[in-house]
């Protein structure tokens, strides 16, 4: 089944309603939105796994979150489902696993969500002892945005993970 137009508005809106709901409600209004898509639908599954991610309820996202990148998730959402699969890994005490879904994903594709997979790297190496790298991952990002001065803080960023010389 194709998604249709009406599907996605309705979606976006109930995303757009998210405080006006407390967390079970929300639960509860995504289920009935993503029970119209066929039984194991990829969209279905990357938008209950965020619903619950967004409640505070990491560990049943995980799976959702597997089944719909299993599912041939693709687009945005499926970079998205990355992202987000990433952080709750390491929100739940398993940065290593996120940072080598991170690292994967740096490697498969550019778009406009670089940044945040990179801001998400970043976190994952503080929380893995390697907050050096962190630093200059989030610096080497915030480089690109600066309007003076991101050449020099990019060359220095570059610096910081180079190899020390013998001393």
């Amino acid at each position: 089944m194709k998604i249709t137009a009406e599907w996605e508005r309705r979606c976006a809106a109930l995303w757009t309603a998210f405080d006006d709901h407390d967390a079970a409600e929300f639960r509860s209004r995504m289920r009935a939105l993503t029970g119209e898509l066929p039984e194991g639908h990829a969209v279905a599954a990357f938008e209950l796994a965020s619903a619950y991610d967004a409640t505070d309820l990491g560990e049943q996202a995980v799976a959702l979150y597997r089944q719909a990148l299993d599912g041939g998730l693709d687009g945005g959402r499926r970079r998205q489902a990355v992202i987000q699969l990433a952080s709750t890994l390491r929100a739940l005490g398993h940065p290593q696993a996120g940072a080598d879904l991170l690292l994967a994903e740096r490697g498969r594709t550019s778009d406009h969500l670089d940044d945040a997979v990179t801001a998400f790297l970043a976190l994952t190496f503080v929380d893995l002892g390697r907050e050096r790298e962190a630093a200059a991952l989030a610096l080497g990002a915030l480089s690109r945005h600066l309007p003076s001065y991101g050449t020099s803080l990019a060359h220095y960023t570059a610096a910081m993970t180079d190899p020390l010389p013998n001393a």
